[in-house]
C-alpha cells in the first residue's frame, strides 16, 4: 500500500481562478482527509497487537489521567467547586473515544489542557461579578459558539494555513504551556500553605518535589546506558505508576507523617457531577444578550484550539517519528467541534490536543534499535551507543483503551482510590510536564549555547554559520513572546491571549521574513 508520502492530490498549487480560493471549495480538505486515511482504519487496528501497544496504554493512561485531575483540582478551587475529577474524566474518555474511532490522526492524544482550565476559571472570575448563576449556561453558549466556529473553519479549509506556522511561534507556545504548567504546580504547593498550615505546607512540597525527582529520574534512565536494555525500557514506560504508587503510599505511612494530615483529592459520587445537578446544562435559559456576550469568547476558545490543536497534531507525527500513515488536520478540526459540543451540553471541560502529550504517545509506540558504533581513538578501541528510531506502531487501539479506563476510574471504587492521592502529587505532575516542555525547547538550548565557552562548540555545530548577533535577536523575539503570553495569562484578560498566540505567527514574517 503507498504511503502518504507519495503523490497527494489535494493541493491548491497550480490551479487558476475560483478553484484557487479555499473558501469557494467548502469540505474539500475534509473530504482528502477521509479518503486518505480511510484504507489503513483496518491496518489501525491490526497492527496494535504488540507489546508496545501495551506499554502505550499504561504509560498514555497515567500521563493523561494526571494532568486532567490536575486541572479539574485548580478549576475546583477557582470556580467555586464548578467542575471537579467527574467532569474532567468524563472530558478526558470523551475526547479519547471520539479520536481514537473516528481522528484522522489517532496518535493525537485529546484531552483537557491548562489552557482551557485557565480560560474556564477567567470566564467565571468575570461572570461571577455580575451573577454566578449564570456562569453553567453563558460557557455552554461559549461552546456553541466555538463548536460553530470550528465547522466553520474546517469546511472553508483553513486549517490549510497551518503551514505559515513556523519553529518561531511553534517553540514559544511549547516554552509558554511549560512555564504555565510550572506556575500551576506553584499555585497548588502555595494553596496547600495558605489553606491549611506550614507543616501540611513543607510536606506537600517535598512530596512534589520528590515525586518530580522520581519520574525525572526514571525516565532519563530509559535513555541512558544503565543496566539491560529490557530493564531500562520497563522503568521508563512504567514510571509515572511506579512513582505514583510509591509517593501516594509514602503519604500515608504511619506515625509522623500521617498525623500531618495533608490534603487529598476530593471526590464526587460515581458518574455524578460535583455539584447537585443535571449533567445537561439549561443553556436556552441565558438571556439574549449574554448569548451574544459569549459569541466573542467562543472564537477565541476556537483561535486557541486552531493553534493548539494543529500544533499538537503536527508534534505526533513530527519529523523524528518514522509516521508512514497519513493525518488529517481539516476533518479532525470538525471532530474537535463536535466534542466541543458535546462538553457544552454536558457542561464538561472543553477537550483538545494537548501539546506535551501528544509526542509521549507517538515516542511511547516507537520502536527503537540501539546500535553501537565501535572506533579507533589514540590506539584505543572505543564504543559509542546510537539509538535508531526504526518504526511508529500506529493503531488507535490504545487511544481507545486508554478511554475505556478513563472512562472506567469514574466508578466508585476507583474513584476511592484517587481520593487516597494527596494534592502534592500533582503540583509534582505539573512539575514533570512543565518541565519536559521546557528542558527540550530548542529556546532554552540555544539560550545555553549563546553563553557557552566557544572553545567547548563543536566546530561542525550548524549555528555557528549565523551571527551571534542575529540569534540574539530571533532568541529575544521569541522571549518577549512568551513572557507577553504569560504575564496576560496571570490577569483578568487572560482570555485574549489566545490572540497574543497568532500574533507571534504574524511577528515572525514582519521581523525575518
Amino acid at each position: 500500500m503507498a504511503t502518504f508520502k507519495d503523490k497527494d492530490p489535494y493541493g491548491y498549487d497550480g490551479l487558476t481562478g475560483w478553484k484557487s480560493y479555499r473558501l469557494l471549495r467548502p469540505g474539500r480538505g475534509m473530504y482528502h482527509d477521509i479518503r486518505r486515511r480511510l484504507p489503513y482504519y483496518k491496518s489501525d487496528l491490526l497492527d496494535a497487537l504488540t507489546y508496545r501497544t501495551a506499554a502505550s496504554i499504561v504509560r498514555m493512561y497515567f500521563v493523561n489521567l494526571l494532568p486532567a485531575l490536575v486541572f479539574s483540582l485548580d478549576m475546583y478551587r477557582r470556580t467555586d467547586e464548578q467542575f471537579g475529577v467527574n467532569e474532567a474524566l468524563f472530558a478526558s474518555a470523551l475526547a479519547a473515544m471520539v479520536f481514537s474511532i473516528l481522528g484522522a490522526q489517532p496518535l493525537t492524544i485529546v484531552g483537557i489542557t491548562g489552557l482551557i482550565s485557565l480560560f474556564n476559571y477567567t470566564i467565571y472570575d468575570i461572570i461571577k461579578i455580575y451573577d454566578p448563576a449564570l456562569y453553567p449556561p453563558f460557557l455552554g453558549w461559549v461552546g456553541i459558539w466555538a463548536a460553530i466556529f470550528h465547522w466553520l473553519f474546517a469546511i472553508c479549509n483553513i486549517s490549510d494555513y497551518m503551514r505559515y506556522v513556523t519553529d518561531f511561534s511553534s517553540q514559544s507556545f511549547g516554552m509558554y504551556v511549560g512555564i504555565i504548567y510550572i506556575i500551576k504546580g506553584v499555585e497548588e504547593l502555595v494553596a496547600e500553605f495558605t489553606s491549611f498550615n506550614s507543616t501540611q505546607g513543607f510536606l506537600s512540597c517535598v512530596i512534589a518535589i520528590l515525586y518530580f525527582g522520581t519520574i525525572y529520574s526514571l525516565e532519563n534512565i530509559g535513555r541512558s546506558t544503565l543496566f539491560n536494555t529490557w530493564f531500562r525500557s520497563i522503568l521508563a514506560d512504567y514510571a509515572y505508576p511506579i512513582g505514583t504508587i510509591f509517593w501516594v503510599g509514602f503519604a500515608h505511612i504511619p506515625g509522623l507523617l500521617k498525623i500531618t494530615n495533608i490534603s487529598f483529592l476530593p471526590i464526587s459520587p460515581a458518574f455524578q457531577p460535583t455539584v447537585p445537578r443535571n449533567w445537561l446544562v439549561q443553556f436556552w435559559t441565558l438571556p439574549v444578550k449574554w448569548v451574544f456576550v459569549a459569541l466573542p469568547i467562543g472564537f477565541l476558545v476556537m483561535l486557541l484550539f486552531y493553534y493548539d490543536h494543529n500544533v499538537s497534531s503536527i508534534t505526533a507525527q513530527a519529523k523524528q517519528f518514522p509516521v508512514k500513515k497519513p493525518g488529517g488536520f481539516h476533518w479532525d478540526f470538525f471532530l474537535l467541534g463536535v466534542t466541543t459540543f458535546i462538553s457544552t451540553i454536558f457542561f464538561i471541560p472543553f477537550p483538545n490536543g494537548l501539546v506535551p502529550q501528544a509526542p509521549v504517545h507517538t515516542d511511547s509506540l516507537t520502536v527503537r534499535e540501539t546500535r553501537l558504533k565501535r572506533f579507533s581513538s589514540d590506539d584505543v578501541e572505543q564504543v559509542e551507543k546510537d539509538v535508531v528510531a526504526t518504526s511508529v506502531v500506529e493503531q488507535r487501539v490504545s487511544h481507545f483503551v486508554m478511554g475505556l479506563a478513563i472512562t472506567g476510574t469514574m466508578t466508585r471504587p476507583l474513584l476511592t482510590v484517587l481520593s487516597t492521592m494527596p494534592r502534592s502529587i500533582f503540583a509534582g505532575v505539573f512539575f514533570v510536564v512543565g518541565w519536559g516542555s521546557v528542558e527540550s525547547n530548542p529556546i532554552l538550548l540555544r539560550l545555553v549555547w549563546l553563553v557557552r565557552e566557544p572553545r567547548f562548540i563543536q566546530p561542525s555545530d550548524p549555528l555557528l554559520t549565523i551571527q551571534r548577533s542575529k540569534i540574539g535577536l530571533y532568541l529575544f523575539w521569541q522571549a518577549f513572546g512568551v513572557l507577553s503570553c504569560v504575564a496576560i495569562s496571570q490577569t483578568i484578560a487572560a482570555i485574549g491571549f489566545p490572540v497574543l498566540i497568532i500574533a507571534l505567527i504574524l511577528l515572525r514574517w514582519l521581523l525575518f521574513g
